[in-house]
């Protein structure tokens, strides 16, 4: 049966050779660099609405209401070490000196309601704890995503973003 296919491939190999390539970039971001290093952005996940978006690679203010890239370092990685390094697309909610409140399980930066704290994580059983209440501090920002499924800011083992762990400004085109 093997020898079969092994004929079967070598005979359209142009079948072949881009799934193999698209699986060898794929195993590259995963296990070697998963920066994104192309200019566009392919959001795969509920998080945030867009699908495609535009890599900015720019240094300078980072304002409210941007959408960036940035390398996950959260206490998360101590339960799921796959997450360490990953980049997360998110909308910036928070800046230095704004004022993270919680009541109850909702989470409001400068009294706006940023989102809802879930009980437990999607994967597995793990207890999820809202962020502590604070002023944002220097360099630091409050990410947030769109979906009441998004692992942001609004959770204590997800927490604030340093801005040495932005990758990129992000603008979304669809």
């Amino acid at each position: 049966m093997m020898r079969n296919f092994l004929t079967h491939a070598r005979q359209r190999w142009y079948l072949y050779l881009p799934l193999a390539l698209i699986w060898a970039l794929a195993a590259a971001r995963i296990f070697i660099d998963p920066v994104p290093h192309v200019p566009l952005l392919f959001n795969v996940t509920p998080s945030l609405p867009y699908t495609v978006a535009f890599i900015e690679r720019r240094t300078g203010v980072i304002a409210r209401g941007d959408y960036v890239i940035y390398a996950f370092g959260g206490a998360a990685t101590r339960h799921f070490p796959g997450l360490a390094r990953q980049p997360f697309f998110k909308r910036v909610a928070g800046i230095e000196g704004d004022q993270v409140r919680v009541e109850g399980r909702r989470v409001l930066v400068n009294g706006i309601d940023v989102g809802q704290a879930k009980l437990f994580a999607m994967a597995g059983k793990l207890p999820l704890e809202p962020i502590e209440p604070s002023v944002i501090p220097p360099h630091y920002f409050y990410m947030q995503g769109t979906s009441p499924d998004s692992f942001d800011s609004r959770y204590r083992i997800s927490g604030l973003v340093h801005a040495s762990d932005v990758i990129a400004v992000v603008h979304p085109i669809f």
